[in-house]
């Protein structure tokens, strides 16, 4: 069970990871990945949130050509 909820997860993250034109949108469609993966794994929504908002936001200012 555990690991197909993981897959599930890895599918909706890969749908909304995207990098966004500024970073506003990247932050917030980061954040928006790390609280559903979060949720999924039944972890703390803010902390994920913070974490994918910040994550998102690094990988595309140090990787602009990959977005």
């Amino acid at each position: 069970m555990r690991a197909k909820r993981t897959l599930i997860l890895l599918a909706m993250c890969g749908g909304l990871a995207a990098c966004g034109d500024t970073p506003t949108e990247q932050a917030l469609y980061g954040g928006g990945a790390g609280f559903v993966g979060a949720l999924a794994l039944d972890g703390d929504p803010v902390l994920g949130a913070a974490a994918g908002a910040a994550g998102n936001l690094l990988y595309c200012q140090n990787n602009p050509g990959k977005c």
